[in-house]
Parts: structure tokens; C-alpha cells; sequence
């Protein structure tokens, strides 16, 4: 493949965001791009209808469902407006002071002027008389002054500053800090801590007992039944019933819940409230810390419209980068360069300049056929929900509109469309089938996942539905779907079995 051909390629997979980062290291590249700062976007044109381009996408009108035709419009991309045509913006001189101000300078502080007043008589307290103002150096900067958040490890240094005062203490809670997990664990081995340092393992345990009441609750524990018994103790409820409980989580994961009221010593009551106070605690006290910000899906496809007005479909336009080839630049140059060198770079300058146009432009219309394609196939979905959710899979698509399943695998990746339902990535609409029971159409399995969530939900607690059952239900409901399928859809989903289910809703935990 041609380098060309493999931008391109790399376009398709790349999201709104990325493609800017991409053009914005080519602007800085390439003296003959330039930013396109012009409203409407050559790139994206008015939209497609959902109805979908025909594979060829040379014609001048889309056929829509009804007969009619839609006009597309025809870009091309190397026809760039001129940055010359853009009269240049005379600099504006700095105003003079008025004679008035002088002499109020002159007259309250002499020629030179001591700093206490501004220039035009009023008291600022400024300490120079040039243009800018200081407000003294002892003042933190505007930058000094963001709110940043404090790490894990600077919020327990400064506790080890304050409640720790033995040196050789300190030492060991430094090192022990430095070994803490993010989620707020020390999973070293004390042992080996104990030989690097030189000191003995009583030592270390002992300057651990102090660490593990540090702030957050729970840290610097070794296992997860001892972060939540620090907590307990923490809350002052750490009784000895509570202290079996916790020594015994693995039981209580299997909902062995008879087992443990009879050695906890409790009924059914107090062993509620004790559950419902340990899912109360943190089981990773160290993630409030040092959290990764969580960063906003940015849509690269805008779905609008209704399934009676029908739907439009369209590039989402503040995230695209548009880019103009500057032709006039280069033909002005191109008259003035001789060296030889000089005019190989500028040829290869304005050729890669027009590919990347042409690039951007294809993708455009590549990415508007493929998410098109997809709403009419999946326009049910759309309409009625998830539970009408198609069967689809990448080769539909590609034999719809005329491409290669690669190239839709390519431009399904990484993009993310807005719809009246929420924003889903196009990866969502591919689900593989689950054959109907009566020999009619295949039902998706997003869709089938859905139907099982739902009777989940819906069951009673004297009535849980065991896997069987819910294929029992399924098959009336016309879906031939397997026990070990329900299981695995069942355990994707985090869902517990019936028995742990019948165990949660008797005691109402």
C-alpha cells in the first residue's frame, strides 16, 4: 500500500479527537494547510438520511425509502478560499495619558513619583510605574492558587509528620507508605521490609498498628476481613459477633447465612443489620484517592429526528477538523522558488496538503454511509427500544452499502453516536443471533440479555426463577436459547444464581 493509502486507512479508526490531534500536528508540518475558519464544513455537508448512500456515492441524489431523492452536495477540496482576501488589521497604538494626569502625577509625588499612586492621582498602592501592576512578591501567583488534589501519599506523610515524632519510626512509615497498593493495601512482605531496613519484624509490626489508623479508615490493611474490621473498630462496633462475621467472608459471599447467624450467635434481625453495616464500609479506601478523572464521551455522529419525521444523520461538526490547502500561497511560492530541493519539498508539501483534504473529506462520507446504514438496519431499535434490537454483523453492513468488512470494522471503532436513547458506540448495534423457536426471525442476543434482566428483576421472592425455568419462558416467548447460554448471559451481567437469589430475598439482604 502507498503511504497515502495507509493515512487513509489510519483516518477511519481514529475518533473526532484524535483526527484533530492528527491534523493539528499536520498544520504545524505542512505551511501550506491551513485552519478552516469558516461556519459551514465542506467535509460534513447537510447530513445523510437514514435511508443510506448507495454504495457507488457518485451520484448527485440519495434515493430515500419513499422513491424521492435527497440532494447531496458535491465538495472539492481543492478549492480553498484565499487567506489573502482577509485585509490585514491595523495595530492600534497605546493612548496617550492626558495632560491632567501628568500633573496630578507630578504635582502629589515630584518628576520621579515615589509608587503610591497611579497615574492618574487615585491611591492603588502600586510599587512601579510601568505598565503593569504588582501586587507584591509575597502574594502566591494565579497559578499558586488552582485547587489541586492531594495524593494518597501526601495525605499520609503529613499525618506521619504530625503523629509520628521517632525518627526511626518514621523511616519505616515512609517505607511502608511507598509499598501501599492504590487501593490502599500493603501487600508487602513485612519480613523482607524488616531485613531491608535492618530492624526487627516487632518493630515493623508495631509502627503498622500506628499507620492503620491513619486516615482513610481501613488503610493499610492486609486483607480485605482485616480493612473491614479497622473500619468497625473505627465506628466502635467491632463486638465479637461482628468480629466472626468478618473473619468469615467467604460465607457470607455464598449467602451461607443460616451457618453464620448460628456462629455469630444472632437471628435473622441483628444478622440484617450487621450485613447492612458491612456493606456500608470501603473495601478500597485508597481509590478516594489519586481517582482518574473521569473524562465525557464526546459524540462523533449526531443522530436527530423521529421515527415519524424519520432520522437524520450527521458528523458531529464542533469536534471535526476542518483544514483548506493554500493555493494561492503555494502558487506564489512556487513562482519564487528556484533550487531545485526547494521545489521537490513545496511539490511534496501541496501534494500531501491535497491528500489530506481528500482524506478527510472520504472519511467523512465513509463514516455518514456506514452510521446511516446502521440506523436503518437497527431503526427498531430506535423506535421501540432494546428489546427490537436486530441481529447485525459487520459483512450486513459491508454488503449494504458496497465495502469491505474491514473498512466498516475500521470506521465502527472507537465512534460513539448520540441518539434519542443515549449515546452508544457503533460497536454496540453488532450482536450476534439467537434462533427463534418457531423457526422465524432471529432474535439478537443484546436483546435476549435484556428479556432475562428483565424477568430477573421482576421475579418474587417466593418465586425465584431457576435457570430452566427461564428457558422455559423464553421458549414460549418464541427464543431457542440453551440453559448454559441463560448461565452465561446470567453471569455477564453479575447476576447470582437462584439459590443465592432465594437466600438474599428471604432474609431481605
Amino acid at each position: 500500500m502507498t503511504p497515502q493509502l495507509q493515512q487513509a486507512i489510519k483516518l477511519l479508526q481514529l475518533s473526532n479527537q484524535e483526527l484533530g490531534e492528527f491534523v493539528e500536528q499536520e498544520l504545524e508540518q505542512n505551511p501550506l494547510l491551513e485552519r478552516d475558519e469558516s461556519e459551514t464544513d465542506p467535509a460534513i455537508g447537510s447530513g445523510s438520511d437514514a435511508s443510506g448512500p448507495q454504495a457507488n456515492g457518485t451520484d448527485d441524489h440519495v434515493p430515500l425509502s419513499d422513491g424521492t431523492a435527497a440532494p447531496v452536495d458535491k465538495i472539492d477540496p481543492f478549492e480553498t478560499p484565499s487567506p489573502f482576501d482577509t485585509p490585514a488589521i491595523a495595530a492600534e497604538s497605546e493612548p496617550a495619558f492626558d495632560g491632567e494626569a501628568a500633573d496630578t502625577w507630578n504635582a502629589s509625588e515630584g518628576a520621579d513619583g515615589s509608587g503610591d499612586h497611579d497615574r492618574t492621582g487615585d491611591a492603588e498602592n502600586w510599587q512601579t510605574r510601568n505598565s503593569s501592576t504588582n501586587y507584591g512578591d509575597d502574594l502566591p501567583g494565579l497559578e499558586q492558587t488552582l485547587g489541586q488534589e492531594i495524593t494518597l501519599r501526601e495525605h499520609l506523610m503529613q499525618q506521619l509528620m504530625v503523629d509520628i515524632a521517632d525518627p526511626i519510626e518514621r523511616m519505616i512509615g515512609r517505607y511502608l507508605i511507598d509499598l501501599l497498593e492504590p487501593s490502599g493495601y500493603l501487600l508487602a512482605d513485612l519480613d523482607e521490609a524488616a531485613a531491608l531496613l535492618g530492624c526487627p519484624i516487632d518493630r515493623i509490626e508495631a509502627t503498622l498498628l500506628r499507620l492503620q489508623r491513619f486516615d482513610p479508615p481501613g488503610i493499610f490493611a492486609r486483607s480485605l476481613s482485616e480493612c473491614l474490621a479497622i473500619q468497625l473498630a473505627e465506628r466502635d462496633r467491632l463486638d465479637p459477633a461482628m468480629r466472626r462475621l468478618v473473619e468469615n467472608l467467604p460465607m457470607l459471599a455464598n449467602r451461607e447465612s443460616a451457618a453464620l447467624m448460628r456462629l455469630c450467635g444472632v437471628d435473622a434481625e441483628d444478622f440484617s443489620g450487621m450485613v447492612a453495616e458491612i456493606r456500608a464500609l470501603n473495601p478500597k479506601p485508597g481509590l478516594a484517592f489519586d481517582g482518574a478523572v473521569a473524562q465525557p464521551i464526546v459524540p462523533d455522529i449526531l443522530l436527530r429526528g423521529s421515527p415519524l419525521t424519520g432520522w437524520a444523520v450527521e458528523l458531529n461538526a464542533d469536534t471535526l477538523p476542518r483544514v483548506l490547502v493554500n493555493t494561492r500561497y503555494y502558487s506564489k511560492v512556487s513562482r519564487a522558488v528556484t533550487d531545485k530541493t526547494h521545489k521537490e519539498y513545496l511539490t511534496e508539501r501541496f501534494q500531501s496538503a491535497n491528500w489530506l483534504v481528500k482524506s478527510l473529506h472520504q472519511r467523512a462520507n465513509t463514516i455518514l454511509r456506514v452510521a446511516t446504514e446502521i440506523v436503518r438496519q437497527q431503526e427498531g431499535f430506535f423506535a421501540r427500544g432494546v428489546t427490537s434490537l436486530r441481529p447485525l454483523i459487520l459483512r450486513d453492513i459491508a454488503e449494504a452499502i458496497g465495502m469491505h468488512e474491514s473498512t466498516v470494522s475500521r470506521v465502527t471503532t472507537n465512534k460513539y453516536m448520540t441518539t434519542p436513547r443515549g449515546i452508544f458506540e457503533l460497536k454496540y448495534f453488532f450482536t450476534s443471533s439467537i434462533p427463534a423457536a418457531n423457526g422465524g426471525d432471529s432474535h439478537s442476543a443484546e436483546a435476549v440479555r435484556f428479556r432475562i434482566k428483565g424477568l430477573i428483576d421482576a421475579e418474587q421472592p417466593t418465586d425465584v426463577l431457576s435457570d430452566d425455568k427461564i428457558v422455559e419462558i423464553l421458549h414460549q416467548g418464541g427464543i431457542d436459547i440453551a440453559r448454559r447460554t441463560v448461565a452465561k448471559y446470567r453471569e455477564a451481567m453479575r447476576i447470582p444464581s437462584s439459590v443465592l437469589r432465594r437466600r438474599d430475598k428471604s432474609l431481605r439482604i
